[in-house]
């Protein structure tokens, strides 16, 4: 199948740009390089243009005949949404029905949208299944719901074949150690653990430690981004005309703040420094998925189920990149 890659050069994005090509598919990368790394994929394949650009989303669907889309491109920083809403909306909205547009321009009908468990908010029951109530408590989980529904209307009016995947916490790196997590800057648990660890950064801060957790962390569902790589994969071959596919992707098992901690001194050599600070507003006590429906469907499981491996290939990708795609 002929590929377009939004986002491809991103941390998701580049792990699934590999992962296609290893499995015979023809890949193409469109990514304005705002937050991805041109770096993380073979410069022949990659665009360098923005979404709201039509007349070059038009001349790479045109050029490249492409058949189906995998839509990273995306703001994901949930901070950052709640202090500039509006960039989130131009950007993960708007810029997404600019693709859409472009996708029936070019007569394109198949999409896997890289959507989020942000769309749940704060749940009331754990595992989250897909029927649990989507009730966003920040503007970026509301504009993935935005997109979710948007592609529900795509497949139910022109019988489009669209999949939203609903993952949890993407960690991990390729086991290779050559493409892997980059962000600028890095708000996700298990970098940042590494970088206090080593002396790279300041003592870690946690975010409240008196929730109803057995060790009063959070409780979060890390899945290697190989995993999501694949279950992208599977939900476009698997497409059916008609259907918006909305799957949850996870391993079903929690692991608290300190369990990471643990985890990354096992791996690392060396203990994490933090700090105890205040809670976050909005922060749930457990995220776990329950991913049944896409083992169902997709006949999709993760692979790689122990945090302490899933740490081990972040710590690979860190020693042989220290400063990310700056050196290496």
């Amino acid at each position: 199948m002929r590929i377009l890659v939004t986002g491809g050069a991103g941390y998701i994005g580049s792990h699934t740009v590999r992962h296609l090509l290893k499995h015979g598919h023809t890949v193409s990368v469109y990514d304005n390089l705002s937050r991805g790394h041109s770096a993380a994929v073979n410069a022949s394949i990659l665009t360098q243009g923005d979404l709201l650009d039509s007349a070059r989303l038009d001349h790479v669907m045109a050029t490249n005949q492409i058949e189906a889309v995998i839509h990273f491109a995306a703001f994901a920083q949930v901070g950052e949404s709640t202090k500039n809403p509006e960039i989130y909306y131009r950007n993960n909205v708007v810029g997404t029905i600019s693709l859409i547009e472009a996708m029936k321009r070019n007569k394109i009908t198949k999409m896997v949208f890289s959507s989020t468990c942000a769309t749940y908010g704060i749940p009331t029951v754990v595992p989250i299944v897909e029927e649990t109530p989507q009730k966003p408590i920040n503007p970026y989980g509301k504009t993935k719901l935005m997109v979710e529904w948007i592609l529900k209307d795509m497949c139910a009016s022109h019988k489009w074949s669209c999949a939203s995947l609903r993952y949890f916490n993407a960690a991990g790196a390729s086991p290779d150690g050559d493409i892997g997590e980059d962000h600028s800057p890095e708000t996700h648990l298990i970098p940042l653990a590494i970088a206090a660890a080593i002396g790279k950064s300041k003592p870690l801060e946690i975010f409240g430690n008196d929730y109803p957790t057995p060790d009063g962390t959070c409780i979060r569902d890390y899945i290697h981004v190989d995993d999501l790589a694949n279950a992208h994969r599977l939900a476009l071959e698997k497409a059916i005309p008609g259907e918006h596919l909305c799957l949850n992707l996870g391993t079903g098992k929690g692991s608290s703040v300190h369990e990471i901690l643990d985890a990354v001194r096992e791996v690392t050599g060396h203990a994490v420094p933090f700090s105890i600070g205040p809670r976050r507003e909005g922060d749930p006590p457990a995220l776990v998925a329950s991913s049944k429906k896409a083992q169902l469907r997709l006949g999709w499981e993760a692979s790689h189920k122990n945090i302490r491996d899933i740490i081990a290939t972040a710590w690979r990708w860190h020693q042989s990149h220290p400063d990310g795609y700056k050196k290496g």
